[in-house]
């Protein structure tokens, strides 16, 4: 086996170099190795730990829902109210015939504008001035009996008188025969006579004043009897004047219910009836004849909410409006209302006064009624996407201190369509929020953020 030669000491000398730079070479990257460790320690564990507290932070707050928030705001001190209203004629009545008899002739059509007292229609009754010519001739013949009791009267009168004229002369005579009796100048006889006498004319006395008693009540009923025929005389003179229909009032005629020749029945117990057009040729009875009604002043009748009842006083104007003329408008004035709530509506009916001279309102019309209220105590205006309506009432979610929810019960007043008045339940200083959910429940914790206006 051969054996290697003994290495040289410069070889040795070498090989013990090289190990020395090769320990040096690794612990001069050991050094730079904790070096920049150490460099990158510093720099990203402070970036680690913010990142995890941001992360943590954004976990929380994406628990938290954010909900917009809104403030009530205050409604105008003044505001206008438009409510439907009814135009109603200020008088309008039926006229129905008081006399019975056939139409003669009409004078009026509808359309036609009428004074008070014009003549409108004339009615052929010849069974009233049949019972007019007898009421007169009873009344006569009443008269007749009254003067013939009156003369009874004034003969029983003059009877009283001769009796008692008659009964004076009797009794001085009987008191001279007696004086003369107790002289004895003449017989006892002669004065029973006389006494006899005045005893008959005495009786004459009652029975002339018996007389003039009948007399008198048959006097007194005479005269009751006469008074009760010229009452059933003058009441049918009154029913003669009815066989000319009157206008009770100036206006204008909005129906005719008859025609010429048509039967006419006094009162209101015919059940037929014809159109109420000029062009009616029924034949049968009617006793309504006419409608009229007045055009100078109308009614406007508006229903008034319960809740705006107070605000509405007597003498107060409104603007009245027509769709069908849309360049005019009237000004009505309060005259009257109910001062009743209907129970059915809530709403208080109220009538105003408005002029109208040339016509141009009409009756049945539907207008609109536009006020101006003036509200001392003026509600809260809110949007109507805050309220939530449920078992509880109408209700608004409201922000607390500690930022939860919490819901308050309300009191709607007026909608405006995408706004509500609130009456009672807000002081104005709470955070509303705009668009409650069902998720937002009662204390409920939650981030606002004001809404942009």
């Amino acid at each position: 086996m051969d054996s290697q030669p003994p290495a040289s000491p410069d070889s040795q000398q070498q090989t013990t170099s090289k190990k020395r730079r090769g320990i040096g070479r690794i612990g001069w990257a050991v050094i730079g190795a904790v070096f920049f460790g150490s460099l990158l320690a510093i720099g990203i564990l402070p970036r680690l730990s913010q990142k995890s507290e941001l992360q943590a932070a954004v976990k929380e707050a994406s628990t938290v829902p954010l909900v917009n928030i809104i403030t009530p705001r205050r409604a105008a001190a003044t505001t206008n109210l438009e409510l439907p209203g009814s135009v109603v004629a200020l008088n309008q009545t039926t006229i129905y015939a008081r006399s019975t008899g056939y139409l003669r002739r009409w004078y009026a059509d509808i359309g036609d504008r009428v004074q008070a007292g014009q003549l409108l229609a004339e009615i052929d009754s010849p069974d009233i001035d049949q019972q007019v010519l007898q009421a007169k001739a009873e009344f006569v013949q009443a008269q007749a009996n009254v003067l013939q009791s009156r003369a009874s009267l004034a003969k029983g009168v003059s009877d009283l008188k001769q009796a008692q004229a008659n009964l004076l002369i009797a009794r001085q005579s009987w008191q001279r025969w007696s004086v003369l009796v107790k002289q004895g100048a003449v017989p006892q006889q002669d004065a029973d006579t006389r006494y006899a006498t005045y005893q008959a004319n005495l009786a004459n006395v009652e029975a002339a004043k018996n007389t003039i008693n009948s007399d008198s009540a048959n006097v007194k009923a005479a005269q009751a009897n006469a008074y009760a025929i010229q009452a059933n005389f003058q009441r049918n003179i009154v029913l003669q004047s009815y066989k000319k229909v009157t206008a009770p009032f100036a206006g204008v005629i909005t129906a005719r219910n008859v025609n010429t020749g048509v039967l006419i029945s006094a009162g209101s117990g015919n059940s037929n009836t014809s159109s109420n057009t000029s062009t009616s040729n029924t034949n049968t009875s009617n006793t309504s004849l006419y409608t009229i009604a007045a055009y100078d002043k109308l009614n406007v009748n508006v229903n008034v909410p319960q809740s705006l009842s107070p605000s509405f006083q007597t003498g107060q104007t409104a603007e009245i409006t027509v769709k069908e003329l849309p360049q005019r408008a009237f000004t009505g004035k309060v005259v009257r209302s109910s001062n009743a709530i209907d129970p059915n509506t809530r709403t208080l009916l109220t009538q105003l006064e408005v002029e109208n001279y040339n016509a141009t309102l009409r009756p049945g019309m539907y207008a609109t009624v536009k006020f101006a209220i003036n509200r001392t105590n003026t509600p809260f205006v809110v949007p109507d996407s805050a309220l939530v309506v449920n078992a509880g009432g109408t209700q608004v979610a409201t922000l607390t201190k500690d930022q939860t929810v919490h819901y308050q019960k309300v009191v709607v007043g007026r909608d405006y369509g995408t706004e509500v008045e609130i009456t009672s339940g807000l002081t104005g200083n709470e955070s509303l929020i705009a668009t409650p959910t069902v998720d937002e429940t009662e204390g409920l914790r939650v981030q606002p953020v004001a809404q942009k206006k």
